[in-house]
């Protein structure tokens, strides 16, 4: 049955992908992109240089001004289509920040989240916890080179992209001609590093999602789910907030680095799967101890560390703006950890390793949104703030509700992201950010992407279910994942 399920699964997104691939070669071809011509002094009067001619989203260089022709009309390329430029327009700083950021993004997921949730799973289901985390990476790599970035960063309209980037169309380097493709997002770094940064972001976010369902759902439905849920949930939540066409960014909604796009979404998806997968078998009845907490540390200082690309690399340059990011990342953490740890104490008796380590994160995920956008002060009001809102959203919220969510996804997560985008239309300095904020679009952009996360999410849940089945049986939840789905365990 689980071959079945699996074959069904891969079969289906194959013709998913399929389906979009005959969609975009159905496209009619853009319109070209002409950019102004080069100075006339840079060409031999005698010899003039011939225009250079290429497929949108190519750069077309008319002929010098020196030729008899009549001039070719200029025509602006829409504010992030690609364009082809000299190699020296790039700058190698940015560009060498950028590569690392990306390195650390993707350290995040590998072996970072894989090892923070593994340790607090049971030891019967440790390596199909990081299963889903390795197996997520590979499938939403393939996903965002196919047709993730072309959805979520192509200028086609406010509320989604189009299919002319599918496969990274128009994307180039030429050595000999010392050319190659930037975004209008990122004009000083190649448009590679800029995809290959972004594509970390789309990893990690339905990454994180499986901790909400850790110990009870098949792999066959987390790959068709993850698949389905990266191309109709993240990428068109991507568009609306950093697609600056995308109509979010162009009602003022901030977002540095993924407040909403990540946090909130992965968050809110979270819960709603929990809810519709139901609880693990003796949920509130049985105790359920974490495997081993040393893996969750060693996870979650991964994590702290990947964060530093996650924010700082947002600024998309080796700047002032990056540097202020990293400190009020340093900042939030660190105050997160410590208003976790303090309110357990009090509450509890005790501060513990876990509650140490999961303040810290709730930190991180709350200063997302803001980090390029507010000074000292609002990190350490951040911080404070979601150290508690976390703590009662992973203790009091869960039991006064009831769901298992098994690794606190919407508690750290969602809770997190939401007091972030909120205060950061509280705290926004213009100085730092260069624009205006306004807790009224914070709200907006919150309430927007929580309705759209939970309804998608729902809708991708049901037509998963109806084809493979969401759950495990109840004798391989007992017996424990490792063994029913993968047939390997621990030692």
């Amino acid at each position: 049955m689980a071959i079945r399920s699996t074959s069904a699964s891969m079969a289906i997104a194959v013709l998913a992908l399929g389906w979009c691939l005959n969609i975009a070669s159905a496209q009619p071809a853009p319109p070209e992109t002409v950019l102004p011509a080069a100075s006339s002094e840079a060409t031999a009067p005698d010899a003039p240089a011939p225009a250079l001619t290429m497929p949108a989203p190519m750069i077309v260089e008319p002929a010098s001004a020196n030729t008899t022709a009549a001039p070719e009309p200029v025509v602006e390329a829409p504010l992030t289509k690609p364009t082809l430029v000299d190699a020296s327009k790039i700058n190698s700083g940015d560009t060498a920040w950028l590569l690392a950021s990306t390195a650390l993004v993707l350290f995040m997921t590998i072996p970072g989240l894989a090892l923070f949730y593994a340790g607090m799973v049971r030891k019967k289901n440790v390596l199909t916890t990081m299963a889903h985390s390795f197996a997520v990476t590979c499938l939403v790599t393939i996903i965002w080179v196919v047709i993730g970035y072309s959805l979520a960063f192509t200028p086609n309209s406010p509320y989604i992209g189009g299919l002319d980037r599918v496969l990274l169309n128009g994307m180039d380097f030429f050595k000999e001609t010392g050319k190659l493709t930037v975004s209008e997002i990122a004009p000083t770094i190649p448009e590679s590093v800029f995809v290959m940064f972004q594509m970390t972001f789309a990893i990690i976010t339905p990454a994180l999602i499986t901790g909400a369902f850790a110990e009870r759902m098949k792999f066959s439905a987390l790959l068709m789910f993850i698949t389905l849920w990266s191309i109709f949930v993240y990428s068109p939540v991507a568009h609306w907030v950093w697609e600056p066409s995308g109509w979010l960014a162009a009602r003022g909604v901030l977002d540095f680095a993924g407040g909403t796009v990540v946090h909130i979404n992965a968050g809110v998806s979270g819960l709603v799967a929990a809810i519709i997968i139901g609880p693990r078998l003796g949920f509130g009845k049985e105790p359920m101890p974490p495997h081993n907490l040393v893996l969750t540390v060693i996870g979650a200082s991964m994590l702290w560390v990947g964060w530093f690309g996650f924010n700082a690399g947002s600024a998309v340059a080796a700047d002032g703006r990056a540097g202020m990011a990293m400190l009020v990342t340093q900042l939030a953490t660190a105050v997160g950890a410590l208003s976790w740890m303090f309110i357990e104490w009090a509450r509890r008796g005790k501060p513990s390793v876990l509650g140490l380590v999961s303040g810290a994160v709730s930190g991180l995920v709350a200063i997302t949104p803001a980090s390029g956008f507010v000074g000292v002060t609002g990190a350490l009001v951040i911080g404070a703030a979601a150290g508690l809102a976390c703590y009662w959203g992973a203790t009091a919220l869960k039991s006064r509700l009831g769901y298992d969510d098994s690794l606190d996804v919407f508690g750290v997560h969602a809770i997190g992201g939401i007091v972030g985008a909120l205060l950061t239309g509280v705290f926004a300095v213009k100085s730092i950010g260069g624009v205006e904020s306004s807790f009224g679009n914070q709200a907006f952009g919150v309430i927007v992407t929580v309705v759209f996360s939970a309804v998608m999410t729902a809708i991708i849940l049901g037509i998963v279910n109806a084809l493979v089945g969401l759950r495990v049986s109840e004798e391989s939840e007992r017996e424990g994942l490792d063994l029913e789905q993968h047939g390997e365990h621990v030692l």
